[in-house]
């Protein structure tokens, strides 16, 4: 059983922005999601996990490796799919799984053509394993970037953002894979998306500013908010309005007029109903910082 053991980290770039403030987290073994809006942090904190940069303070230990001051150990138990998976255009799928293969160390032709063939049956792709990668979609892509993923039977899966832009059914079929593999290693989902989340975490993490601002289960964040959450149907012109008067965690348009959701301890009056809140209620309270669950 894997674990991974985060503790204090800190980077502050040379531009002054203080991407990782002092991050603690501690994850076993499954799918782990860490939610937040761009600029929050949560591409530095991968980016410091897969050893790409450095942090100014801080640990991180998978097990007992030391991942800051290892980074070559750590490198061989670690599958990456950053934000923006690059391939090469010209090559096909199993050239390109081949070539990471080997990348990774695995020496024997035959031993790689039947890792590659077995990625390939297991994301789907073996039909296309000839077909040249520039031709692929969206979700074709990401599935290549888990196949590459997962060669060296890594210990530590980070995936960075890896649904956005993918239509419906790539991304059901995306979750389906993560949710596999993910049974026995750590697996840290990185998303903006709430539903991804939602749909596939057992336990999760809000980051903003560089800081955690929850570690914990879905269902205990959301127990926090039941009964404190309201919902309200206006109009564009009044949104301003209330959000002077409430505590307006998100508004989003609804079938053409905007609906907002505001946290309240007691009936706020004024036409709002409660609402059983879900996480994006949690997310907009936790990274406004004006609105305390």
């Amino acid at each position: 059983m894997a674990r991974l053991s985060i503790q204090n980290l800190s980077k502050t770039y040379p531009n002054g922005v203080k991407a990782l403030d002092n991050v603690s987290l501690e994850i076993s073994n499954g799918m782990f999601g860490l939610l937040g809006p761009n600029g929050a942090g949560k591409s530095s904190l991968m980016r410091t996990l897969a050893t790409l940069q450095e942090a100014d303070s801080g640990s991180a230990f998978l097990n007992d490796l030391d991942i800051l001051n290892n980074p070559t150990d750590l490198r061989k138990v670690l599958g990456y799919l950053p934000q923006e998976f690059g391939v090469y255009p010209r090559i096909t799928a199993a050239q390109l799984l081949d070539h990471v293969a080997i990348l990774k160390g695995v020496s024997n032709k035959k031993e790689r053509k039947d890792l590659v063939d077995f990625l390939l049956q297991k994301v789907n792709l073996y039909d296309k394993r000839n077909k040249s990668v520039k031709g692929f979609s969206g979700g074709m892509k990401q599935r290549v970037g888990i196949a590459q993923a997962l060669i060296g039977n890594p210990q530590l899966i980070i995936v960075d953002e890896p649904t956005a832009g993918l239509d419906p059914g790539e991304r059901n079929r995306f979750h389906n894979l993560l949710a596999d593999v993910g049974e026995n290693v750590v697996v840290i989902l990185s998303t903006h998306i709430v539903d991804d989340v939602r749909e596939l975490c057992s336990n999760m993490a809000i980051m903003n500013h560089g800081e955690i601002v929850y570690a914990g289960t879905p269902v205990a964040v959301l127990d926090e908010l039941k009964g404190k959450v309201w919902v309200k149907t206006i109009t564009r012109d009044e949104v301003e309005v209330y959000k002077t008067q409430h505590h307006v965690i998100s508004d989003k348009m609804v079938a053409g007029q905007p609906q907002i959701h505001i946290l309240s301890d007691n009936h706020p009056g004024d036409g709002f109903n409660p609402v059983e809140p879900n996480l994006e209620d949690v997310f907009f309270t936790k990274i406004n910082p004006a609105v305390k669950a």
